[in-house]
């Protein structure tokens, strides 16, 4: 039997020794998942258990894993991330100069509100940028605001970035505090809560085919109007508007539409 009466120190512990923030997790769900992996490694508690991870590469690459996400992808189809970078950001800087308002909607772990802090910090210093990071699940944001990715995940992060902005741990890698603190993660429903005003960029890419025709009609009318005339939303490349001139969108390039003025 586990004693688990001193997680506030394990959570320190873990922090000094890998710079990941158990904060960060729902607690109950993270504790009991965290106790399930001690007690499978014969441990009684969790000062032993520290003790291992300092010692033993192997143990440590476990839990490192066993905290990684395994599910998202940075830089999903990077050729349309190529064209946010070259022609959509320089487009709205010119319009609109460096403090953009950009809201990354049903942004599961992270992984494409990250992306956009990166892909933008090649035309702005990253203190100039903050992105708005949306989902429904408490615990994916939970998960997002951990940082911490597989090597598949970060695949497709141009090789620079990749240098600049994650910290390999274990097999994982961590994603850097600057990068973190330009993210405000929310939760927020589609279908229900009230949309941010007076968005520059919305990006929300493979969410809305999960949702009915009607459903999707009424997403698609709710972004226009978040939009500031001339605000452009990326959409996935599993996606269609097919009425976008009806809602009011000028269709700019394949995945990107641009509000009427």
């Amino acid at each position: 039997m586990l004693e688990t009466d001193n997680y506030e120190k394990f959570k320190k512990d873990v922090y000094a020794l890998a710079k990941i923030d158990l904060n960060a997790y729902k607690e109950k769900q993270m504790r009991r998942r965290i106790n399930t992996l001690i007690t499978k490694n014969n441990i009684k508690t969790y000062d032993e258990y520290v003790v291992l991870l300092k010692k033993d590469k192997d143990k440590f690459d476990q839990f490192i894993n066993f905290l990684t996400i395994n599910v998202s992808e940075f830089y999903r189809n990077p050729e349309q991330w190529k064209i946010l970078e070259n022609e959509i950001f320089p487009k709205l800087i010119q319009k609109f100069g460096k403090n953009l308002k950009i809201w990354s909607a049903a942004c599961s772990t992270g992984d494409e509100p990250y992306s956009l802090v990166m892909a933008l910090s090649r035309h702005l210093p990253v203190a100039n940028i903050k992105i708005i990071a949306t989902d429904i699940d408490k615990q994916v944001i939970d998960t997002a605001r951990m940082g911490l990715y597989n090597e598949k995940s970060i695949a497709a992060v141009p090789d620079d970035l990749k240098k600049k902005y994650f910290t390999k741990i274990g097999n994982s890698y961590q994603i850097s505090d600057e990068i973190k603190k330009r993210v405000e993660f929310k939760e927020h429903d589609l279908l229900k809560d009230t949309y941010p005003s007076g968005c520059h960029l919305i990006v929300c890419r493979n969410v809305v085919i999960y949702f009915t025709e009607e459903a999707k009609d009424e997403i698609y009318k709710k972004f226009e109007k978040a939009l500031v005339p001339g605000g452009f939303l990326f959409i996935g490349s599993t996606e269609q508007i097919m009425n976008y001139r009806e809602i009011g969108f000028l269709r700019d390039k394949s995945f990107f539409f641009e509000r009427e003025k």
